[in-house]
């Protein structure tokens, strides 16, 4: 049985334009790999005091490939959610976050930058080994509407082969950057990878650097079930509110998944919501 897509062009095309993409001079600079000597255990002690726990969510990740071409969110009878985390992995900052995540037993979806993987192939193995998936998001972190198709499948399969190399594994979806793409690009990488394009239905606007507060409670407000959550590891501000978002989205009754969990539900119980580009 197919998933069920609901067509919303207005909510992507305001999605594309105001998220990454309006920050895409800072990030294109701030995603350049940190160069440390940090290729290590990447432990940081854990947080004092007791935590909500996330259930172990022994689900498929499964998904079909007619589960759709661009994806923002999944319409879900339970408080499922995916939590995002773009151009890492950060020496200092993914570590930290991957310390709250373990304590917190959630699973995320990290869109990691391929060079980046290069740099640190430990660290990146350790977000696999912890149970966290994996994702494309291009080895340079250019703008992918301003490149021939060519350029285009470089970027993939290098930020492809940079994560099997460190890994061991495969992405099976990716987000561009900026969230920019165009539809045709987004139905022959589909077609050719079968990447589904993973945009995001809550938007803290972290690369503004308004303060962990204010990402925490733009989160908060945002999130409700079968939400996308983006928020990027490269920044250290970020990485400081996820306790107080994490346990504040727990409270609320909230199940944390993988984006490919996500994608699997059935389609009794769940829908792909489809926008596509302008």
């Amino acid at each position: 049985m197919k998933t069920a897509l609901h067509i919303a062009a207005f909510s992507l095309l305001s999605m594309s334009l105001g998220s990454c993409s309006n920050q895409e001079p800072e990030t294109a600079a701030e995603a350049a790999p940190v160069k440390s000597s940090a290729n290590r255990s990447y432990e940081t002690p854990k947080t004092k005091g007791p935590v909500p726990k996330n259930p172990d969510m022994r689900m498929s990740a499964n998904f079909s490939k007619d589960a759709g071409v661009t994806i923002s969110r999944v319409s879900v009878g339970q408080p499922f959610v995916a939590m995002t985390f773009d151009d890492g992995p950060h020496p200092r900052n993914t570590p930290r976050l991957l310390d709250m995540l373990r304590e917190r037993n959630i699973k995320a979806t990290f869109y990691v930058i391929g060079r980046n993987v290069d740099l640190y192939p430990a660290l990146t193995r350790r977000i696999v080994a912890e149970g966290h998936e994996i994702g494309n998001h291009t080895y340079t972190h250019g703008n992918l509407t301003k490149m021939s198709d060519e350029k285009v499948r470089g970027e993939l399969n290098r930020c492809r082969e940079s994560i099997a190399k460190a890994t061991g594994v495969q992405p099976r979806t990716m987000r561009p950057p900026y969230g920019a793409l165009l539809q045709r690009q987004r139905s022959w990488i589909h077609g050719e990878y079968g990447y589904p394009t993973i945009l995001w239905s809550v938007d803290p606007r972290d690369w503004q650097r308004p303060g962990p507060s204010v990402v925490t409670s733009r989160i908060l407000s945002g999130t409700t079930p079968g939400a996308i959550i983006l928020a990027h590891d490269l920044h250290a501000p970020t990485v400081d509110a996820m306790p107080s978002t994490l346990d504040g989205l727990l409270r609320k009754g909230y199940k944390f998944v993988t984006v490919s969990q996500l994608l699997a539900m059935k389609p009794d119980s769940a829908q792909a919501s489809v926008t596509p580009a302008p």
